[in-house]
């Protein structure tokens, strides 16, 4: 059965709203929390940009439900063994209710140290060894590695949980969603795409969780809904490998001069039409996710939870 959880949007919210916004969740009936971990937000207009580590130790504190990051990079901005560590801590923390999301990255968030910015190919070489490094600190061993892109002396985990924290990779294509499948403990991917759930459980993923998520603007007035998702998320529907690559906010927003409201409108659910929200949430169910994760866009957030307590949750 598919479960349905919260997006917290570090990228648009205070950290104090995104406790709000967790505890909210957790009343209005949603059964699992996903932060994104980002160092930029896409564009100025969404204006904030919190640190996913401090932000998942405050989380542990004022709720019970289970947080998953989608997706922290873990092989460039931060060496995998600190990854290690901060996810060991985040998993004590909320007594294994813990997913560490993983992926390849952006350029936004990872180019801040003045690293090169790696093809696709070579940065999904860099997860899985990160992933590897991550798994042999997870048991607690002294680790030593000198491998392709990392290299590990003598380093050992001391907090740690009771069990790993699971690893679920990213992918938005068929290699990635075969890399998934290959070295992952889940898959997330973005869109509804019962290929790619397909692809994934065919590369081994079998009956391990696949993870989505969607963002909508719910509104009493749709027509200011849509007004709100163009200003704050037209980087949504950019196409093709410019999310990966743009390096700034400002080239965001320089490419989403492209983007219309009508392509948002086409996109993402606007207003508060029960039908067109349940539809949407529900196309992930039918192509096999596990587990879908919905994001309210803008600051009505305390009448879309009402709104999915009370009109959309209890018929998903």
């Amino acid at each position: 059965m598919t479960t349905y959880g919260y997006f917290l949007s570090s990228e648009e919210f205070t950290p104090a709203e995104l406790l709000s916004q967790a505890r909210a969740a957790e009343q209005a009936g949603f059964e699992a929390l996903a932060i994104s971990d980002h160092f930029h937000p896409w564009n100025n207009e969404q204006g904030q940009s919190s640190f996913v580590w401090s932000m998942i130790g405050a989380l542990s504190q004022v709720t019970s439900l289970p947080v998953t990051t989608l997706v922290t990079c873990p092989s460039v901005r931060m060496h995998p063994a600190i990854n290690a560590q901060a996810a060991a801590t985040a998993a004590v923390l909320t007594e294994g209710r813990f997913r560490f999301g993983l992926g390849t990255g952006e350029a936004l968030n990872e180019h801040i140290l003045g690293d090169p910015w790696p093809e696709a190919s070579q940065r999904m070489e860099m997860l899985e060894e990160a992933v590897e490094v991550m798994r042999r600190l997870f048991t607690g061993e002294q680790t030593t590695h000198h491998g392709t892109h990392y290299t590990v002396q003598n380093a050992r985990l001391y907090t740690l949980p009771h069990d790993p924290p699971p690893l679920y990779v990213s992918g938005f294509g068929p290699q990635a969603a075969a890399l998934a499948g290959r070295i992952g403990d889940g898959f997330v991917t973005m869109t509804p795409d019962a290929d790619l759930v397909g692809q994934f459980r065919r590369a081994g993923g079998g009956q391990k969780p696949v993870i989505g998520g969607l963002k909508v603007c719910w509104g009493n007035d749709r027509a200011q809904a849509l007004k709100t998702a163009h200003r704050l998320w037209p980087n949504e529907q950019l196409p093709g490998e410019l999310p990966q690559i743009l390096p700034t906010p400002s080239h965001f927003e320089q490419a989403s001069r492209l983007v219309t409201e009508e392509m948002v409108a086409d996109a993402v659910v606007c207003g508060d039409d029960k039908d067109a929200h349940l539809r949407a949430v529900g196309e992930f169910a039918e192509a096999g996710f596990d587990e879908v994760f919905v994001n309210q866009i803008g600051p009505d957030q305390q009448g879309f939870f009402d709104f999915y307590r009370t009109d959309i949750l209890p018929q998903l």
